[in-house]
């Protein structure tokens, strides 16, 4: 599964904006935008989603 269909499913999930996930996560509030629009992030970038995604409380 690719990042952005792991990113568009928690977001969907959670009902949290694009622009807030980005903020939250890695700090850019364009990033699911720029995912949506190809961008390929790196490794690190990539483990630092799928950090924020296994360790979200819920809360903000």
């Amino acid at each position: 599964m690719s990042i952005l269909h792991s990113v568009e499913r928690f977001i969907r999930r959670h009902d949290i904006p694009p622009t807030r996930f980005g903020r939250d996560a890695v700090r850019d509030p364009r990033f699911v935008f720029d995912l949506r629009l190809g961008r390929e992030p790196t490794d690190r970038m990539k483990r630092r989603v799928e950090h924020f995604m296994n360790t979200y409380k819920g809360s903000f």
